[in-house]
C-alpha cells in the first residue's frame, strides 16, 4: 500500500483499534503525523511500524518505558533510548544476579537443616551453632558473626521472636530463633530487604526442607526467561523504526 493510509489501516496492520492508534498518537509515539487537505491525518507504512514497535515495546519493557524510548527517537536522541533499553536490561540481568545468591543461601540452609536432622537421628551431638535454649544475643552475635545491634533490627522487624527471661528479661534464643537468625543473615548476604526477607523466612518455617522456596526461584527464573524472550522480540520490532547510523 502507497501513503494514503487511513486510520483503519494502520490499526489493521499494528493488530489494534483505531482509538488505540490515535491514543499511540496522542502519547507521541508515532512521531509526526501530517494532515491532508482534507484535514484527515495522511498516515504511510513508516507509522504503522511505528505502531508496531510500541506495541511491541509495551509488552517487553511496560507502556511507560515503551513512551519514553520511542519519543526519544523522535526526538534524535537514539543514544537515550537505547540507554533506556539497556537499563531494563541491567535490571533484569540483576535480578537473576539476585536469585542465584538466594538459591545459594537456600542451599546452605538445606545443608545446616540436613546436617541437624543427621545428627539428630544418629543420636550424636547437635550440630547447629549450639545449645541455644542457654543462648544470649551475645552468644548468637558471636556465633553468627554479627552485631547484637544487627539481631535488634531483625527483631524489631518481625523477623526474629526470641523469648524473654521471666526473671532478667533478657532475651533467650531457642533453636529456632538461632535458625532464623542464621536464615536472616544469609538472605540479608543476597542484598535482599528485610520486607522481602519476611515471607521468605515464613516460608522457611513452614517448609523446613526449602524445597517449595526453590520451586519458587525456578519459577521466577521461568518468568525472567519469559520476559527476556518477549523483550529480545521487541527490539527487532525497535530496531525496523530505527534511524539509520
Amino acid at each position: 500500500m502507497a501513503d494514503g493510509w487511513r486510520t483503519v489501516d494502520v490499526a489493521r496492520a499494528a493488530g489494534v483499534s483505531a482509538q488505540a492508534v490515535r491514543l499511540y498518537a496522542g502519547y507521541g509515539v508515532l512521531g509526526d503525523v501530517p494532515r491532508a487537505a482534507n484535514g484527515y491525518r495522511a498516515w504511510t507504512a513508516g507509522h504503522a511500524d511505528l505502531a508496531v514497535a510500541y506495541r511491541a515495546l509495551a509488552g517487553g519493557y511496560g507502556g511507560e518505558v515503551a513512551r519514553r524510548v520511542l519519543t526519544a527517537v523522535h526526538a534524535g536522541d537514539v543514544r537515550g533510548a537505547l540507554a533506556a533499553v539497556d537499563a531494563q536490561h541491567a535490571a533484569l540481568h540483576a535480578e537473576r544476579q539476585r536469585l542465584d545468591r538466594l538459591e545459594r543461601a537456600l542451599a546452605e540452609l538445606a545443608d545446616d537443616r540436613s546436617a541437624e536432622d543427621d545428627a539428630r537421628a544418629g543420636g550424636g551431638e547437635r550440630v547447629d551453632l549450639a545449645d541455644a535454649t542457654t543462648m544470649t544475643v551475645g552468644e548468637v552475635a558471636d556465633a553468627l558473626g554479627v552485631r547484637t545491634s544487627a539481631l535488634r533490627v531483625w527483631e524489631d522487624a518481625g523477623l526474629l521472636r526470641p523469648a524473654r527471661d521471666p526473671r532478667t528479661g533478657h532475651r533467650r534464643y531457642s533453636d529456632a530463633d538461632v535458625r532464623d537468625a542464621r536464615a536472616v543473615q544469609l538472605l540479608r548476604s543476597t542484598g535482599a530487604s528485610l520486607d522481602a526477607i519476611r515471607p521468605v523466612l515464613e516460608a522457611l518455617r513452614v517448609h523446613a526442607d526449602v524445597a517449595t522456596l526453590r520451586a519458587a526461584v525456578d519459577r521466577r527464573r521461568d518468568l525472567l526467561d519469559g520476559v527476556a524472550r518477549t523483550r529480545v522480540a521487541a527490539l527487532a520490532r525497535l530496531h525496523v523504526v530505527l534511524p539509520g547510523d
